[in-house]
């Protein structure tokens, strides 16, 4: 039976990393198709591509978020937990791309991991509420930090960015930041695959752990090309319901602002993959930094209806997912 959770594990997080691709893809192409930096097509093959180049080129965030999510038990309890919790995930990210809502897939995961390991105890399976505390400190905390700090960011910016470009014709400095836009819009794709590919890392290294496979303390090479892959295939059908609300619904936005915008959450994901190993949303990041850079315009040019569902949507991303995922864990008890 273990071994048939295992298999249930990677179908859920290969349905995970695709569904991530493709809710999330939004993120690296809706400023620059909104500013017509690149054409639909050529942005989302760019940000596959780049994705997998980016959940191939690090492993260092994974094995740091392997070793802070919640401890699981061995055995089939530990793998229905993991199933709950992607499943979880799974239908958040599915309702929200339905909604044309961008919402964070990582919030989703780590909210269905809570849920379902909180449910743990009520169908006769162990506690895991020790690595609660440690989980909001490293993990969850710096999601909420993230989307502040990418606003002020992106806001400020501006300023440096308009005086280097002073002496610019219009025209000639929107071919400039359309050429940096596509740039970086490709740079993010990679941060992207790094801090996102991870994730999918973390949680089957954490499955096989609790199947009893040793990964010897590292990353299997075979975890990495499939949550890679996974992930870029999802990139390929485009997202097209949450790019449409990014790069129109929610501000107005020209290439200037679209490509300091780009700028800020890029430099952030490189940051948190690489450097701080901290998990940063990159729907979060690039949403704030849209909403930033277009609000130092005239705060005319954000609209507040679609502004005020997307952080309705962020508030209850977690809460809804760990409901869900005790849902499912609970539904799941028969079989574990």
């Amino acid at each position: 039976m273990t071994t048939v959770l295992l298999v249930a594990v990677f179908a859920f997080a290969g349905a995970y990393a695709f569904i991530n691709g493709f809710h999330d893809v939004s993120n690296s192409v809706a400023a620059a198709i909104r500013t017509r930096a690149l054409t639909p097509g050529v942005a989302v093959v760019l940000a596959s591509v780049f994705n997998l180049l980016g959940a191939l080129m690090s492993t260092a965030l994974a094995l740091v978020l392997a070793d802070l999510f919640v401890k699981l038990p061995e055995g089939s309890n530990g793998l229905g937990i993991l199933i709950a919790a992607l499943a979880a995930a799974c239908a958040w990210g599915l309702w929200t791309w339905w909604r044309r809502m961008p919402s964070s897939s990582t919030h989703a995961l780590v909210g269905g991991i809570v849920g379902s390991a909180a449910a743990s105890p009520l169908v006769g399976g162990p506690g895991v509420s020790e690595s609660f505390r440690l989980l909001w400190d490293q993990i969850a905390l710096p999601l909420l930090l993230s989307p502040v700090i990418a606003f002020v960011l992106a806001y400020l910016l501006v300023y440096p960015v308009m005086w280097l470009m002073r002496y610019s014709s219009l025209r000639r400095g929107d071919a400039g930041n359309r050429i940096a836009q596509s740039v970086l819009s490709a740079a993010f794709s990679l941060g992207h695959g790094m801090q996102d590919g991870q994730r999918t890392m973390a949680v089957l290294v954490l499955g096989l752990a609790a199947a009893g496979y040793s990964t010897g303390g590292g990353i299997p090479w075979g975890v990495q090309v499939f949550a890679g892959v996974a992930l870029a295939v999802g990139a390929l059908f485009g997202g097209w319901r949450i790019t449409h609300t990014l790069g129109y619904r929610l501000v107005r936005i020209d290439p200037l602002r679209g490509m300091s915008a780009q700028a800020v959450a890029t430099g952030m994901l490189f940051l948190g993959g690489l450097w701080l190993h901290i998990p940063l949303s990159s729907t979060q990041t690039m949403t704030s930094a849209v909403v930033g850079a277009g609000a130092n315009r005239r705060f005319a040019a954000v609209r507040f209806i679609p502004l005020r569902e997307i952080l309705f949507t962020w508030l209850v991303t977690a809460p809804a997912a760990a409901l869900l995922g005790g849902i499912f864990l609970l539904a799941l008890s028969p079989l574990l």
